[in-house]
């Protein structure tokens, strides 16, 4: 064996050898197709060069192999481990050269051609996807080799086949010169991950090809020619068409946008082939300094998306490609980044069928060398720019007739270099109808837009603007956040104020949150396992759980949050006009005027395709409700409802108007009904509630009686009306969220650890006086951390008429607070193990100061279990804003405070331990939070933290709750 060639081959900074050139990528044609997925033969070597060739040859012995899933990962499927980073590579930067310790999966595929193959023509075999390098023969001979883990790559078998007993044989090295160019923020996941195919090549078949299908929004036409390295002709039987490839029509068509994705069929035919085409008709361009579709400025309302399963990896189906578009679709987002690198091509046909817009990122990172300096970079190194153009054509070619990609990006977090240049450059002459992408440059010299991940707030208005520092050709181009809104654990928060920013601005042409999915693998141990639980070293934690939907594809609170954010459709008030009451206090609805203000913000459609639903609430509960006439208003103008009189309600009830666009009919990719936005209007507020008194404190040995309430010697609430009640005492210690922790690349002190330095997670608690009087018993304390002069003053004032009993809670801060607390309020335990939560507030989902838009208020109903939210990594969560009342283990809780509602079955300290979900055991005890405040959540795992108005500074603060032990109370169905 020659160890010098079987090293070079994956070592070297070439893509490879053998590949025939790339072309564009079709599901199928009329020729035949052979998968060659399904059980593979698979045998693990530590090295390179563990094992000779001999097993690519007939004969070779391989009753000690085992069985693999192809497509798959070997580290999924019982061999090895994944192993994760963010960043760092995982082996030492010494390009192109990588470790001897480099696992390597021997993969054998026998199989027989159909008996119906057809003999004329040739044949080819792809692969779609090998991480990271492989070497390929087929029947004893050599293919060739290849890298570019996400793309595909060609050989033409034909000679080598035989009817009967074909032998494929895929040497897969973990660890190759690849590798330097896919640092990816991703598990490390080698194997055959995507299809392999068998496709027979008929006589006269079809070649490369290119659809041209450019649209003219002011003569309402499409103009359709379709390049082909084989002649033939282009049918397109709805619009008349009927011409040679290479010839050009124009017609009268309907343009494509991922707000109508109109499609038309075709085919293009050769002598020996037909190929199914799905056309799309669009233009898009940079006019005006703004990113234009048919003429038309876009808001993209986006995300990146990782391919991932938690079970197979990057190895995705048809139904789960499908689900994420669905999803998305119906949470209101428009746009995907392909982050980073060119999708499962399967998914992209999705994103023309169903509607969305797509910058398509090639399979590049090298961020790995920014902890050497960027020293030795390969987009600054001639020896790699082949590699560099060669994953670029890999993927222009491939996805250059999808009508949703408008954007090429040229990858992600590489520096600059000479590289990059020479792809835009080739990129730009191949394909001039779609615009380039890269973040890393700031010149935006290779772009058509300049683009940030994670710019703060402020400095997004400054670029909305043009107030931004920089070179004035950057601040005339269109700006894009192609990462923003860190969605990692409880959060992002923020999303709101960055979405009035992108309406407010023209520039400013929206964003993509980072990112669509947690990244957690299936483990029986852990649930969802991160970086470090695999033993891997060096890693990067749960930093790959950071998506808008859990590992099982559960929509998270963020994604609910991002979806009402983003609303296509504002639903607001326009007047209210003062209500005269009769003289039994009723409202005179009849005499009263509210009308709604209905702003269509899609950038193509108008409001036809929606329906506007209403329903009257009081107290929680529908009264009423109805249809409105939805206004026929064109993308970004709007007009007004009127909303019909108000039905008549009781004395001394809280009464609002939901209201809700819905889907008029069926779509694609949502039931009629489904609902796009909505919006809730106050019409009588909630009246403040008789607060009880009367009863006198008594002492009863070491106890304190007030009413039905028992208190031990030091006035801490020990039952109501034999209903136990645990430690109820100030709280301000919260689990840190993920926000919370911050970045750890960064030199300051993150949130969590500056609460941790004072001591916010130990406090201490002191009773400095226990006073009765006639009309309250009243429990002075200073709680405060250890080794500082900071502390809060905290008066329990506590009132009764018997059954009830009202604390009056008032917190005084003493020193100078220099950090915002956790949280304020009141924590206690109820006993027992679960059961149902009702309660009238925010819901159904949590919400925090900075995440709220989604919440709405209204009568809910749950479990404790329920109201958990399953973060990969355990952390705060579950808070209810807004509470009106709550019934929870017995007890009820009336306050005209609104405080944030939490309700759990284990501690915040039990909480803020646990690293897994499985490490979270329930216990006996339900533990309740009323909190006057909470932190808001922001956005500092990876981006800026809570704005300004959502810090919880320490300052006086005062919460009124009353407790009792009475339950339901006929307050109508609770919703769920």
């Amino acid at each position: 064996m020659d160890h010098g060639l079987d090293l070079r081959h994956h070592e070297d900074a070439s893509p490879g050898t053998g590949s025939l050139p790339p072309r564009a990528w079709y599901a199928a044609s009329d020729a035949p197709a052979l998968s060659l997925n399904g059980t593979w033969r698979f045998r693990l070597s530590p090295t390179a060069d563990a094992e000779d060739d001999a097993f690519a040859a007939d004969g070779h012995d391989r009753t000690a192999w085992d069985d693999i899933t192809v497509p798959g990962h070997w580290v999924l499927q019982g061999h090895g481990a994944p192993h994760y980073t963010n960043q760092l590579y995982p082996f030492p930067v010494d390009p192109p050269r990588v470790p001897t310790d480099n696992p390597t999966g021997d993969h054998l595929r026998t199989f027989d051609l159909p008996a119906d193959w057809p003999g004329p023509g040739t044949a080819v075999l792809r692969f779609d996807g090998v991480e990271s390098c492989a070497r390929v023969w087929l029947n004893g001979t050599e293919l060739g080799d290849f890298k570019g883990s996400r793309l595909p790559h060609e050989f033409d078998v034909g000679a080598l086949l035989r009817p009967a007993g074909n032998v494929l044989a895929v040497r897969v090295h973990q660890w190759s010169s690849g590798s330097y160019l896919e640092d990816q923020d991703q598990w490390w996941l080698p194997g055959i991950f995507r299809d392999v195919t068998l496709l027979h090549r008929p006589e006269g078949c079809a070649g490369d090809h290119f659809v041209h299908a450019s649209y003219d929004h002011r003569a309402g036409t499409g103009t359709l020619r379709v390049d082909a390295d084989v002649e033939g002709r282009v049918v397109v039987g709805e619009l008349g068409i009927d011409v040679a490839t290479g010839e050009t029509v124009t017609v009268d068509v309907e343009p494509w946008t991922a707000e109508t994705p109109r499609l038309y069929d075709g085919v293009y035919a050769t002598a020996g082939e037909r190929i199914p085409l799905r056309i799309g008709f669009r233009t898009v361009a940079v006019e005006d300094g703004l990113i234009k579709v048919n003429g038309r400025p876009v808001l993209f309302r986006g995300v990146n998306r990782h391919e991932f399963h938690p079970e197979t990896g990057r190895a995705l189906d048809l139904d789960t490609m499908r689900a994420d578009v669905l999803l998305m679709k119906r949470h209101n987002i428009n746009a995907v980044r392909t982050s980073h690198y060119p999708p499962h091509p399967a998914f992209l046909d999705l994103c023309d069928e169903l509607g969305l817009w797509v910058v398509d990122e090639c399979d590049l990172e090298t961020h790995g060398f920014q902890a050497v300096g960027w020293r030795g970079n390969p987009v600054d190194d001639d020896r790699w720019t082949p590699a560099l153009l060669d994953r670029a054509a890999r993927m222009v070619e491939r996805d250059k007739n999808h009508p949703s990609v408008v954007v090429w990006s040229l990858g992600n977090e590489c520096g600059t270099g000479r590289g990059l240049t020479a792809m835009a450059q080739w990129i730009r002459a191949r394909d001039d109808s779609r615009l380039l992408h890269y973040e890393g440059d700031s010149s935006c010299a290779d772009t058509d837009m300049y683009s940030r991940m994670y710019a703060d707030h402020d400095e997004v208005e400054r670029i909305g603007r043009g107030a931004d520092e920089g070179p004035e050709e950057r601040r005339q181009l269109p700006f894009l956040l192609c990462e923003y809104g860190h969605a990692m654990g409880n959060g992002p928060g923020g999303l709101s104020e960055y979405q009035k920013l992108f309406e407010t601005y023209e520039r400013l042409q929206g964003g993509f949150i980072w990112e669509w999915i947690d990244h957690g693998l299936a483990h029986p141990s852990y649930a969802y396992a991160y970086g470090g639980d695999f033993g891997e070293e060096p890693h990067d934690g749960n930093f790959v759980c950071d998506g808008l939907v859990f590992p099982d594809r559960t929509p998270s609170p963020g994604l609910v949050e991002y979806k009402k954010v983003i609303e296509p459709v504002r639903i607001e008030p326009v007047r209210v006009e003062p209500a005269r009451t009769d003289g039994d206090g009723d409202s005179d609805s009849d005499e009263r005027g509210r009308a709604l203000r209905i702003t269509n913000l899609y950038d193509f459609t108008d409001l036809s395709l929606l329906a506007l639903t209403w329903s009257y609430e009081v107290d929680g509960v529908s009264v009423a409700d109805g249809s409105l006439p939805m206004p026929a208003v064109r993308p970004g103008e709007c007009a007004e409802v009127k909303l019909p009189p108000a039905p008549k309600r009781g004395r001394g009830a809280e009464s609002r108007w939901t209201v809700r666009a819905v889907l008029a009919e069926d779509a694609a990719w949502a039931e009629r009904g489904h609902v796009v936005a909505w919006a809730q209007l106050d019409d009588e507020a909630r009246p403040v509630r008789s607060t009880p008194g009367g009863t006198a404190p008594v002492r009863d040995g070491r106890r304190i009686l007030l009413g039905d309430a028992a208190f031990d010697a030091h006035g801490t609430l020990l039952s109501l009306g034999g209903l136990e009640i645990k430690e109820l005492r100030l709280d301000v210690w919260r689990a840190p969220t993920d926000n919370d922790n911050g970045m750890p690349w960064r030199p300051e002190p993150s949130l969590s650890t500056r609460w941790r330095r004072l001591g916010l997670d130990r406090m201490q608690h002191r009773v400095d006086a226990v006073e009765l009087r006639d009309d309250a018993l009243t429990v002075r304390t200073r709680v405060a951390p250890a080794a500082s002069d900071l502390g809060l003053r905290v008066e329990y004032r506590w009132q009764s008429d018997g059954p009830r009993l009202l604390l009056s809670l008032e917190v005084e801060p003493e020193g100078e607070w220099t950090v915002p607390l956790p949280r304020v309020g009141i924590r206690f335990g109820l006993p027992g193990a679960s059961g149902p939560v009702r309660w009238f507030g925010g819901g159904p989902g949590e919400a925090y100061p900075d995440t709220c838009a989604a919440s709405m208020t209204g009568l809910w109903e749950s479990d404790v279990d329920a109201m958990q939210t399953p973060y990969v990594r355990p952390q705060e969560n579950g808070a209810r804003p807004g509470l009106r009342w709550a019934e929870v283990g017995g007890l009820r809780v009336d306050t005209n405070d609104g405080p944030w509602f939490t309700a759990r079955r284990w501690t915040t300290e039990q909480l803020d331990a646990a690293r897994h979900r499985t490490d979270l055991v329930p216990g006996d005890t339900v533990w309740v939070n009323l909190d006057i405040g909470q932190q808001g959540i922001g956005s500092q795992s990876c981006g800026p933290g809570a704005l300004p108005q959502y810090q919880l500074h320490a300052r006086p603060e005062r919460l009124d709750v009353t407790f009792s032990t009475a339950v339901t109370r006929g307050n109508g169905a609770a919703r769920h």
